[in-house]
């Protein structure tokens, strides 16, 4: 019995060192591979007074220069969602492809062959890189719950240079390592999918399973892999610091807001430049696309500065 004992307590000190190592390498990882200081942490839109100084010549061609090509992350259990994301807001993305876990007669996707979220991700970043570097900028990820407002990305990205490594998105802080969400949505810049690209084949900065015991989410994957690559993640914030990519739905938002802001729910619920939101169900996503794109209070000009051309071909609203 006290040979059995020792054993077991062996095993369980051997099962916490190994544990700790685990953690321990994922939080630690990157602080001595920083290619440049830090400069940006929190990154914010540009405000309307910036937008009217560039020229009407510039801005239209920005207008039709500024492309965004989407990536969504699907398994044939999200068919209604996938269903919902394909018919709303994916028609504003310039390009939008769904990559799936396997093979769904219904839709047309690109088959990943795995269900594991960090291969998929994994695989649908390099597919994107490889067939599309020479023609997109900008890089969003999404889930099937994710609600898009594409020209509110368009107009946060429009100062931001894509040939630095911009990696932005809701972020979290989970130890030392900071990494932007999954369910908020994901921006990276070319330069990122440049480096990202880079790692994919070495193992030992970027694996493609998570820890020696515990498996961690994909979106700490990812960020552990920039992190070797000296990209770090941006929270997108409005004008007034109020988060741009959320997490959670517009009623669960305000929900939120009546009971911590009573007096203020609208304002104290979202950013009126908000980019995404999650959690949404198939209807939600039809409500949301009503009330974004097609609702008009009458009286009420918000004459825009820049306006966002749909892509050629799209039936967007």
């Amino acid at each position: 019995l006290s040979e059995s004992s020792s054993f077991l307590k062996g095993v369980m000190l051997g099962s916490i060192f190994c544990a700790l190592i685990t953690i321990l390498g994922h939080i630690g990882i990157g602080h001595g591979n920083r290619m440049h200081h830090h400069e940006h942490h929190h990154l914010q839109a540009p405000n309307k007074e910036d937008i009217l100084k560039i020229s009407e010549d510039e801005r239209m061609e920005l207008s039709k220069s500024f492309r965004v090509y989407c990536i969504i992350l699907v398994k044939p259990k999200d068919v209604s969602l996938w269903a919902a994301v394909k018919d709303t807001w994916t028609k504003h993305c310039d390009k939008a492809e769904f990559f799936s876990s396997e093979n769904v007669k219904v839709f047309e996707s690109i088959n990943m062959k795995t269900s594991e979220m960090w291969l998929m991700m994994r695989k649908a970043y390099k597919y994107a890189f490889d067939k599309y570097s020479n023609q997109y900028h900008w890089f969003f990820l999404a889930c099937p719950t994710t609600f898009a407002i594409i020209e509110n990305l368009k107009y946060f990205l429009l100062k931001k240079d894509p040939s630095q490594p911009f990696y932005i998105g809701h972020t979290i802080k989970s130890g030392d390592l900071e990494y932007v969400s999954v369910e908020g949505g994901i921006v990276l810049s070319i330069e990122s999918m440049k480096r990202l690209n880079s790692l994919l084949n070495i193992p030992e900065k970027c694996p493609e399973q998570g820890g020696m015991i515990w498996k961690i989410s994909e979106d700490k994957q990812l960020a552990v892999c920039l992190k070797y690559a000296g990209v770090f993640a941006e929270n997108a914030e409005d004008a007034d610091g109020k988060d741009v990519f959320n997490t959670k739905s517009v009623g669960l938002s305000i929900k939120e807001a009546m009971t911590n802001h009573p007096n203020q729910v609208v304002e104290g619920c979202c950013s009126d430049m908000a980019v995404t939101f999650n959690g949404l169900t198939p209807n939600q996503m039809h409500v949301m696309m009503y009330g974004v794109y097609r609702l008009r209070a009458f009286g009420h000009l918000f004459n825009d500065a820049l306006i966002f051309l749909p892509p050629n071909g799209s039936d967007n609203d």
